[in-house]
């Protein structure tokens, strides 16, 4: 069990991570016709606009909260002095609250994509199956926070925090940090690692191509009225 803990949590992680970067690149370099969403926003679109932004805010909120939480030096929370115990708390409460959101947005997506005939005829396997890792990788996210109120201490937090940073800063015993946690806990985390693993090869691509480049725009349009003269224009924000 030890030496399995070491290849899932000790070397595993990095060959999701390689996969995913250099996947994303070669997919972008090399099928750039395939780098969308496949969007079907003309039917349903009412369960399509609840389902999209109920996923989309719960699940960016869950990955900073995890971005933060696991890769913030313990020593910075102890300096500002939050204590293990409250970041704890507050963890359960905030990933709860955006668990929930993000499980109900994609419960519509998944209903969608699979009992409307249209949709589902133009959906490929790896639309459907990607919906379907997200959706119980979301189940086991929720499924910890009961584990986690019996470790209001923090400790336990501690555990995935000094894992995460290990595997960042390529230390070699990583994987003996989260030996003896909770299988549903590992399962959470083997999960996360994996839905890394098939990103490139999934619509989740389009997350690179997220415009956030277009908050710190800068300077005007320049376009021509009918009369031929110019005027200048605030920028122009992207058509949905």
């Amino acid at each position: 069990m030890q030496s399995l803990n070491s290849i899932v949590f000790g070397w595993y992680p990095y060959l999701c991570f390689t996969v995913f970067l250099l996947g994303s690149l070669f997919r972008f370099d090399r099928e750039q016709y395939t780098w969308r969403t496949g969007s079907s926003q003309l039917l349903r679109r009412r369960q399509l606009m609840w389902g999209s932004n109920l996923f989309h805010v719960g699940i960016l909120v869950i990955f900073v909260g995890h971005f933060v939480g696991l890769l913030t030096p313990i020593w910075v929370f102890d300096m500002m002095g939050v204590s293990h115990g409250f970041k704890q708390i507050m963890a359960m409460v905030a990933g709860g609250v955006a668990g929930l959101m993000c499980l109900v947005g994609i419960s519509l997506l998944t209903h969608r994509r699979l009992f409307d005939p249209r949709i589902r005829a133009n959906s490929s396997f790896g639309d459907t199956a990607i919906l379907l890792i997200l959706f119980v990788q979301l189940l086991l996210g929720l499924a910890t926070i009961p584990l986690s109120a019996g470790h209001l201490d923090g400790h336990e937090m501690v555990k995935f925090m000094n894992w995460a940073q290990a595997i960042v800063t390529l230390q070699p015993d990583a994987a003996h940090y989260v030996l003896d946690v909770h299988p549903i806990f590992k399962a959470h985390l083997m999960l996360g690692m994996t839905i890394f693993l098939v990103f490139p090869f999934t619509r989740l691509v389009h997350v690179w191509s997220a415009p956030v480049w277009y908050l710190g725009r800068r300077g005007y349009q320049v376009v021509r009225s009918r009369s031929g003269g110019r005027v200048a224009s605030p920028p122009v924000q992207p058509a949905e």
